[in-house]
Parts: structure tokens; sequence; C-alpha cells
């Protein structure tokens, strides 16, 4: 294993066991509202509005974190002035946005059906204000080289976020039965999904506070004609981003407008909740692209740069196809995140899974429109992207329900991977290693055929059976491409 893909490795490890440990943690908070929350339609608002945020996040960040890393490594430029001028950009449009989600938070809560509850928005909107702002400071020290203060950084949101929901949802129902004197005068007992709300915004600004350092570590300086070109570079990612998050949030946004009543927000709650079980992949795609972004731009200048992506693209779909096996295999296990009530949902997991593999691919291949300065194909695929996953929402989810929202995530995700692959081979040509990918995507679905349809009638012959064919997709990884002596030295370098 090349010298760059161990340490693109052990990066993208750093950054992975905290999006994990994260993302896992944030899991416990799923049983939780699944038995917390009134009904699953109140966990639908949950995965409404947060769907809403996550679209609104990548809008108000747009693109300009690619943009820093792409201008910071160039050199002609002055990272400093580079973070600065990024930063400073990114801040007002944030501000802006906060700004308007106050003071127009009972129009947007109308129109978006929660009427009664404007604080909802306003809450949310100053948290993905603040999130925005603080992915330009974290973009910083993805460039510094510091996983582990980014880890901690973004692990303490989780604590406190996990913390601030144990009170309001455990701890004070808790007390007003025993001893109400003692939260009455801020804890309202009726309030309920609300305090979802609360717990993330105090979490996010605590969170944005501890940054401090990094905001203020250059000197403030905005370079007008840096920033034209920086955002000549990073606006077309607006779009490709957009269509990033789809895959995630859209069939969630459009979900009450096209299956509407309380039977469509009982039904979006179950998705919401068995959609959670798919995030490991998720958390896999978002780790490794932590670690390679700063990584492509930085391997630009080698000359055995073309084989190192090839290298970092088997590699990735690999332990794609690891991933997704351990999940559906060990779906009998996995459920219990959720509450009983969501397991009708589960159908939809292993595409959801198969979705951010997609996703994940399609990342690995944009690398080589950034790298000639053509993000504009970019936003040319976002929209393609984004036209079948709208489309493919009205059409399916009125007759499918979530399913439709499935699929059409599966479609749009692989429409643009496989024209993002010809189009790109044509401008930056990079010999990815078809045969061998085609040989693991081939045997992992073959077993998780097997593992999915076969059923034993009992949960530990299940289990047994499906490790016997987990292990099989191990042994063939081992046995030709991460043999054990590669991964013992790859563990040696991570003890190191």
């Amino acid at each position: 294993m090349a010298k760059e893909i161990k340490s693109l490795a052990k990066d993208t490890a750093i950054y992975g066991v905290s999006s994990i440990l994260g993302k896992f943690l944030n899991w416990l908070l799923v049983p939780l509202y699944t038995h917390v929350l009134a009904s699953s339609a109140d966990y639908g608002i949950v995965t409404n509005l947060y769907s809403w945020t996550a679209l609104l996040l990548v809008i108000l960040t747009y693109g300009m974190e690619t943009g820093f890393f792409r201008f910071a490594n160039k050199e002609d430029h002055n990272p400093d002035l580079v973070y600065s001028t990024t930063m400073i950009t990114v801040g007002i449009t944030s501000l802006l946005f906060a700004v308007w989600c106050v003071l127009f938070a009972p129009q947007i809560s109308h129109w978006l059906d929660y009427a009664n509850y404007p604080e909802y928005i306003w809450m949310l909107g100053l948290s993905v204000a603040m999130d925005a702002f603080a992915s330009i400071p974290f973009a910083y020290l993805r460039y510094l080289k510091r996983p582990i203060k980014f880890a901690a950084y973004k692990l303490l949101f989780v604590f406190l976020n996990i913390t601030f929901n144990l009170f309001f949802l455990i701890v004070c129902p808790w007390l007003m039965k025993i001893a109400p004197q003692t939260v009455i005068w801020f804890y309202n007992p009726t309030y309920g999904v609300g305090y979802v709300f609360v717990s993330n915004i105090l979490a996010t600004a605590i969170q944005t506070a501890f940054l401090t350092p990094y905001i203020f570590a250059v000197k403030f300086k905005l370079n007008t004609f840096l920033l034209r070109k920086i955002l000549r570079y990073s606006l077309p990612l607006l779009v490709l981003g957009i269509a990033g998050i789809m895959n995630q949030t859209l069939d969630k946004i459009l979900f009450p407008f096209l299956f509407p009543g309380s039977k469509g927000a009982s039904e979006l709650g179950i998705y919401g909740a068995t959609s959670k079980i798919a995030l490991v992949m998720l958390m896999f795609t978002q780790a490794f692209r932590y670690a390679y972004e700063p990584f492509v731009f930085a391997q630009k200048k080698d000359k055995d740069s073309l084989t190192t992506y090839s290298d970092a693209m088997k590699y990735f779909i690999i332990f794609s196809w690891l991933i997704f096996l351990g999940m559906v295999l060990y779906i009998d296990v996995f459920k219990f995140i959720i509450g009983r009530a969501y397991w009708s949902g589960l159908n939809v997991v292993p595409l959801v899974l198969v979705s951010f593999i997609f996703q994940g691919i399609y990342f690995n291949l944009s690398v080589w429109y950034k790298l000639t300065d053509k993000t504009i194909y970019g936003a040319w695929f976002s929209l393609i992207g984004t036209m079948i996953i709208v489309i493919g929402n009205i059409v399916l989810v009125p007759r499918y329900s979530y399913m439709g929202s499935a699929w059409a995530a599966f479609g749009c995700y692989f429409a643009v991977m496989v024209v993002s692959y010809i189009i790109g081979q044509r401008h930056f040509p990079i010999n990815y290693q078809l045969k061998i990918i085609g040989k693991y995507t081939t045997l992992a679905l073959v077993l998780f055929v097997l593992g999915w349809y076969i059923n034993w009638h009992h949960m530990l012959l299940n289990l047994i059976f499906r490790t016997v064919l987990l292990g099989i997709y191990i042994w063939y990884m081992t046995r030709h491409d991460l043999p054990l002596d590669k991964i013992l030295h790859l563990n040696k370098l991570f003890q190191k």
C-alpha cells in the first residue's frame, strides 16, 4: 500500500472514529424519541425539520469549504488570507439568514404547517446559521491536519446535544413528579418535541464558542479580488452540494406535500427512523470525504497521483461493501435501535445503503472536475440528479410511500455516478480498477441476496448463517487486495 494511501487511511480512521462514535451516540436518541414522543407523527416533525436544516446548511456554505481547500493549496495564494476571506463571507451570509429566520418565523412556520410553533423555525434558523459559519473554522482544522481537535469539537456537540435531550425529555419529567418546584419555572411538560430543538440550539451555541481560538487565529481581512475567484470556483459546487444532500433530505422535505395528513406524518416518522440504521454508511463516506478532499489537492503535484486516486477508489468500494454486508446481514440486531412500531420500514435499509455507496463513489469521481477547475460539470450533474429525485418522488411516493422515496434516491445517485464517470474519463482519465471493483460488487450482491432472502426461521441460526456469508467476503478481501500483513503494518502506523 502506497505511503499516501496509508496517510489517507490514518486520517480517515480518526475522522471516522469521531463520526461513527458521534452518529452512534445520536442513534441512542432514536429509541428515546420513539418511546418518549407521543407518536411516530411527532418523530415525523423532527425528521422533516432536520431535513430542511441539512439542506439549508449546504446552501449557506455554498461550496466555500472546497473553495478554501482549493485556493489555500495554491502556491500563489496566502492560506491565511484565503481563510479570512471565506470566513468573513460565510459569516455575513449566515448572519443575514439568522435575522431573516427570526423576523419571518411566523410566516415560515405557517407555510410548513407548524403555525402554532414559530419558535421551532427561529431556533433551527439560528442553529443552521451557526453551523454554516463554523464549517469554515472546521475546514481550517482539516487544512492544518488537526483531525483530533476536529473530532473533539464535533463530539462536544454530540455529547451536549444528548445531555440536553436527556435532561429535557427524561430528567425534567421525572423531577416534575417528585419535586416540581425545581423545574416548573422553566420547564413546560406539554412542550414535548420542542425540547429536541431547544437542545440542538444550546449545543450548537456552545460548540461555536469553543471554536473561538480558530476563528481569531488569523487577521480579519476581506480580499474582494480573491473572493470573486473563490466564488467562481465554489458556486457551481453549491448546486452539486444541494444534489448531494438530496439523497438524505429532499424526499423527507417533499413527503408531507406528496403524502399529506396524519398517515403521511406517521409514514415519514417510520421512514426517518429506519433510515437511521443506514447511517453507518453515511458516516464512512463522510469520514472519507473529510480526509480525501484536502488529500486530493495536496497530491495533485505528485507524478503518481492518478494511481493514488485509483487505489483510493478501490479501497473505498471494498470497505463500502463490507459495511453494507455488515448492516444488512445483521439487520435482526440493528433493528433494535428503533422502536418495534417502526420495524415495518426495515425493507428500505438496503436501498438507502446502496444509495450512500453510489454517493461516495460519485464524490470520488468528482476529483476530475475539481482538479481541472471545471466545477460547472458538477452543477450540471447535480441538476440531473435533482430532476430525477424530484420526478421520482412525485411519481412514486403517492403510490409506494417511503419505498418510492428510496427508489428515487437510488436512481438519482446511480445516474449521476455513471454520467460523471463517462464524462470524467474524457477530460481527466483515471485508470480505475473496474475489474477488481466489479468482482467485489458481484460478490457482495450475491452474499446479500443469500442472507436477505434465506430465512432459517430462528434468529440464532440466521445470525450464524449470515456470519459465514460475511466471513466469505472478509476472506476474499484479505486474500486478494488487503492481506493481513498490510493490515498489521497499517495498525503499526496508527499506533505511531
